[in-house]
């Protein structure tokens, strides 16, 4: 039924489907996902169906390496409307660099939106797609990362609540952000199991991707702490399936002689000494093998350090620099304060935006020195500018040698030139609303491909796959 050109091997084998009624029993023998031209599709001991398999013929698949954690990245923002320079700064720019070098998916949270502002959802559809327009505006490229809007992916909803039955109440409510927010938003009722229950719902956005990164600010590093002690909990209790230490044994014999030895040795050390270099090792070991299925890697990530099957993998934080914003007043960049730039402002409303900030009071006459330390204005400056304009403004204005228009000019210019091709990649998706919305159905289907493959392996260790049935 399937032909190859060699060995079938675990990763990047070509293969031609030539019934492909049966194609989804013989691919997914060994629990790996699967590419082909229509799009994809996972199966972990499922019966999940092949997307394209009921058409006829022969097609063209491509079994691909897409089950380690550490290679891929999530990450997600809510609803909010259009963006400005903040959030391209402090997220955007980012997710352009990262989207070279890991599997990245991207997605407008808004069920998140939904828990603080649950009241007000006239605007939200709205917010959704000029948000994804300044996405991709900003360089998100949807060949590169999987675009999607949380609520079109489900499973999401269905992880959420099966976590929330193991989680302790305590763990939620020691979350930093709960009683910052709730003081913070004293004009809102916050009292709700949504805004509550919000990190756990968190934690199954990551973890029904097997998502090994999550890129946060420091702020934001106590939900990812929260997500891998929901996921550590997890695997302890339903990651020991019955006779997990035979089939563990079995699979570390498919590792060959050498490295099943190697293995054994590494285990032992950290068993009995603690090695967290043996573990990592070991762990390692099993990760590069090509000769495992995706059951038994897990299995073996797990055996190694003692404990059962790893199920959901442990996400980390991908720290990033997050610089905070200045805003034209001088305060952080934010909607609250009145004093953004958005990433499509007109040209003429971005300069004169500028002309029109706030500077340091000390200069209330051309000739009058300023001290540009204390200055909105050069606070964008260190951000837009070179270190010979930021030498040429801080000379200038101390001096009374420049006025503060003479200052403001090459700033207005670095923001515009930065913007110009913003504005130039949003024209064509802001001509074409249904090409955004082609996109976000692409990604959407991508992204419950996985979600649903995640999703069925949990329902079955906890013991609800006879729904399948």
């Amino acid at each position: 039924m399937i032909k190859t050109n060699g060995r079938f091997k675990r990763y990047n084998l070509d293969v031609e489907i030539t019934e492909p009624e049966n194609a989804a029993k013989e691919l997914l023998s060994g629990d790996l996902p699967v590419r082909c031209g229509a799009g994809w599709a996972f199966s972990h001991q499922s019966k999940t169906r092949i997307k394209g398999c009921k058409r006829p013929q022969s097609s063209r698949y491509q079994i691909v390496s897409n089950d380690k954690p550490e290679s891929r990245v999530l990450s997600g923002m809510r609803p909010t409307g259009r963006l400005h320079l903040g959030h391209y700064h402090g997220v955007l720019k980012n997710w352009v660099q990262l989207q070279h070098e890991y599997d990245c998916l991207f997605f407008v949270a808004d069920w998140h939106a939904l828990t603080s502002h649950y009241e007000d959802t006239a605007e939200i559809e709205e917010s959704v797609w000029q948000m994804v327009i300044d996405w991709l505006a900003a360089g998100v490229n949807p060949s590169s990362t999987t675009l999607f809007i949380q609520s079109r992916v489900p499973e999401h909803a269905e992880l959420h609540l099966l976590l929330s039955m193991i989680t302790p109440l305590s763990w939620v409510e020691r979350v930093p952000t709960f009683k910052d927010q709730v003081s913070r938003n004293k004009d809102r009722d916050l009292a709700t199991y949504g805004f509550l229950g919000y990190p756990i719902l968190q934690s199954s956005d990551i973890l029904i991707y097997r998502a090994g990164l999550v890129p946060v600010g420091a702020d934001q590093v106590p939900h990812v702490e929260m997500t891998r002690e929901i996921a550590r909990r997890f695997n302890h209790i339903f990651g020991r399936d019955a006779g997990f230490e035979d089939a563990a044994e079995q699979a570390v014999k498919k590792l060959g002689r050498k490295h099943a030895g190697l293995y054994r040795e590494l285990r032992k050390q950290y068993m009995e000494q603690g090695s967290e270099e043996a573990l990592a090792e070991a762990q390692s070991l099993v990760s590069d093998s090509g000769n495992l299925s995706l059951g038994d890697r897990d299995r073996l990530l797990g055996y190694a350090e003692g404990s059962g099957r790893i199920i959901l993998p442990e996400s980390q934080a991908l720290l990033t620099e997050n610089p905070v914003m200045p805003g034209l007043d001088g305060q952080k960049m934010s909607k609250s304060y009145n004093n953004t730039i958005s990433l499509r402002e007109e040209p003429d409303s971005v300069t004169q935006k500028i002309k029109t900030m706030t500077t340091d009071p000390a200069r209330v006459k051309r000739t009058d020195p300023g001290e540009p330390t204390k200055c909105p204005v050069f606070d964008l400056h260190k951000i837009y500018s070179d270190e010979a304009t930021c030498e040429w403004v801080t000379e200038g204005c101390r001096s009374a040698g420049i006025g503060c228009i003479d200052c403001k000019a090459p700033l207005a210019e670095s923001i515009l030139a930065e913007q110009q091709p913003m504005r130039e990649r949003a024209l064509q998706f802001e001509q074409n609303p249904d090409l955004v919305r082609s996109i976000i159905a692409e990604g959407c289907e991508k992204a419950r491909a996985q979600a649903r493959a995640t999703l069925e392996e949990v329902r079955s260790v906890m013991g609800l796959d006879y729904r399948s049935l």
